[in-house]
């Protein structure tokens, strides 16, 4: 099959995936062979390529937004029928034994495996995954539109569970990519007013034609205090000006994998009980509800495509903030 190898890690600028061709995998007993139509480009792709994330496997197959179908079932893995369209996300599996798998907490599994960093993932033709960590991909998104639901979509949705937005109340993003084009469609469904703080200027007009009540630059301090706010860029110099911005007994959270150093900054700006908190990973439950809740909106994904044989290209613009939106990669019909 034809796929996207990262043999090593190296800086997105030197085009290190390699368009080429490798074995294609074969399901064990309770995994699917998914043939892949399209797969979404993350950020946290780039942190797997440029090494920022400790490398799990090598050479390596990124992605982790597929949509695809089921090509062919291995032993005890009936739970999708040959040609139904499902979705493969970045937990690939868990270990089900952990005290925190046992307690309903499988994002922070001890033993995780996760899809595209440490297996193969969905910059491929085909990929395998376990039938009881895929998603049914609700009729009436189109395969591009799908992909970004798939991470951007589903971390967006447990970063506002997490930030205990309500009703009324004001919500604050900073960084407004594929996440943010998401979340703030789930933050309007539920009535809370949104606060865009984005470098880009083309990602603030996004923001407010999306329903933002305001859209500012990175820093710039919002018309009103917040009572929540989710850092969705992997800046660690963005906390200390998004805890300024939220009241009292707000919270914060930070919506990414990696993100750089946190500078120190005065305790009064925590004080007051503010709270900051980290969102790992997602259960399933998340995603089946997220997916659930997309549907009911309906969600619409902005999305970039690119062909699979581009993938380099498309992860230099997510760098550069190129992308309105989400990059998708279209893989096959």
């Amino acid at each position: 099959m034809k796929a996207c190898l990262l043999r090593a890690p190296a800086a997105i600028e030197t085009n290190p995936l390699e368009y080429t061709d490798v074995t294609a995998p074969q399901p064990k007993s309770g995994e699917v062979l998914v043939r892949v139509r399209a797969c979404g480009v993350c950020r946290t792709d780039l942190h797997v390529i440029e090494g920022e994330l400790p490398p799990r496997k090598s050479p390596v197959i990124p992605g982790h937004q597929v949509v695809g179908v089921v090509e062919r079932q291995g032993e005890n893995a009936l739970r999708f029928g040959i040609g139904d369209r499902v979705g493969i996300a970045w937990l690939h599996r868990t270990d089900g034994t952990c005290e925190y798998c046992r307690s309903g907490a499988e994002n922070l599994c001890d033993n995780p495996v996760f899809t595209g960093y440490s297996v193969d993932g969905g910059y491929a033709q085909y990929i395998v995954a376990p039938a009881d960590f895929i998603y049914a991909i609700p009729e009436g998104f189109p395969d591009e539109q799908a992909a970004p639901l798939l991470c951007a979509g589903i971390i967006g949705f447990r970063s506002l569970r997490l930030s205990g937005i309500k009703a009324g109340g004001r919500l604050g993003f900073y960084g407004f990519g594929a996440a943010a084009h998401v979340a703030i469609q789930v933050a309007r469904h539920w009535g809370a007013e949104v606060f865009a703080s984005t470098r880009d200027v083309r990602h603030q007009k996004l923001a407010l034609e999306l329903g933002a009540a305001w859209a500012g630059g990175t820093l710039d301090e919002p018309p009103k205090k917040l009572d929540a706010a989710i850092v969705f860029a992997p800046a660690g110099e963005i906390v200390p000006a998004a805890l300024k911005a939220l009241k009292k007994g707000g919270a914060l959270i930070l919506g990414g994998i990696h993100m750089s150093s946190i500078p120190s900054f005065d305790y009064n700006l925590l004080y007051q009980e503010r709270v900051i908190r980290s969102v790992a990973n997602n259960t399933r439950r998340d995603g089946e509800d997220f997916l659930r809740v997309a549907a009911e909106i309906p969600i619409h994904t902005r999305v970039q495509v690119f062909p699979l044989t581009e993938a380099n290209r498309a992860l230099n613009a997510l760098k550069n903030d190129a992308i309105p939106g989400a990059a998708v990669l279209h893989v096959s019909d």
